[in-house]
């Protein structure tokens, strides 16, 4: 008798939670869906509505209920763009890419799919943190690995669609992205000179002249190992590095000497280098 009470409450706990449950599994039935009842083209319109409202939440909202009602056709293909450029404008880098990755993935051979590998690198190109935006952090601070990815992105489009009008804007900001990321290693070889981490700091130096070669910061990175050699007594590799300098910088105010006081204080060891 015990027994079958038990299990008699044990069947009411679980209808309870069955019951309570409910609202999760199967939705609000408060909630009316205003699209119920219209036609693909209008979904689409609303959701491009919305998107010159700038309300993405929503756009997103309609451009996944055409891919839910209407998975096959152009309005299902068009509204997965749709999604990305939405999140993109959002200013979600993470959900951007993965859409934009997976419109990639299910069409490969799409002919807006371009834009998905230049939306891919525009997400993650405008990416910057709060910290970032209160601090107003220089982009050469940041952590390197999404401007990597970005200028990835943006190397793949130009690689698949060399006849994309996308490739302009590409390879302007893939060259903006490789000197920013040669800004960012000479960033970390002047903090590493000022912990006296000499080494570690022509290493970084010794990156950007392989890794980045046509970016400004050639010069820079041989002032600094120039540098860092003479503080620690390599002078063999300081007069390598120097002569390096001067035959590709002849006019380098370091190798003509005008360089303000205040600098040299800091590259003190040029005065005596002129005269070599």
């Amino acid at each position: 008798m015990v027994s079958m009470k038990r299990h008699f409450a044990l069947a009411l706990l679980s209808l309870f939670v069955l019951l309570s449950s409910g609202c999760a599994i199967f939705g609000d039935p408060t909630e009316v869906d205003e699209t119920k009842g219209w036609n693909v083209q209008r979904i689409y319109q609303a959701g491009e509505d919305a998107m010159r409202d700038r309300d993405y939440d929503k756009a997103i909202k309609y451009f996944q209920i055409i891919e839910s009602r209407y998975p096959h056709g152009r309005y299902a293909m068009q509204s997965q763009l749709e999604v990305a450029y939405a999140y993109y404008k959002k200013q979600d880098p993470v959900a951007a890419t993965a859409a934009a990755d997976r419109f990639i993935k299910l069409h490969p051979h799409h002919p807006n799919v371009d834009y998905a590998y230049y939306l891919k690198g525009l997400a993650v190109f405008n990416e910057r943190g709060v910290v970032e935006k209160i601090t107003e952090q220089q982009i050469s601070d940041r952590d390197p690995k999404a401007l990597r990815d970005s200028f990835l992105a943006f190397k793949e489009l130009v690689n698949k669609f060399p006849n994309s009008k996308y490739i302009k804007d590409a390879t302007q900001r893939m060259t903006y992205l490789v000197n920013t990321l040669a800004d960012h290693e000479l960033h970390v070889a002047h903090y590493y000179m000022k912990r006296q981490a000499y080494l570690a700091a022509v290493n970084r130096c010794k990156y950007v002249l392989t890794e980045y070669p046509d970016s400004p910061s050639q010069e820079e990175a041989l002032i600094v190992m120039i540098s860092a050699y003479d503080l620690m007594g390599l002078d063999d590799y300081k007069q390598d590095a120097m002569r390096v300098l001067k035959t590709n910088y002849p006019n380098s105010r370091f190798v003509t000497g005008d360089v303000p006081k205040d600098q040299k204080v800091w590259w003190k060891f040029w005065e005596p280098l002129l005269g070599n």
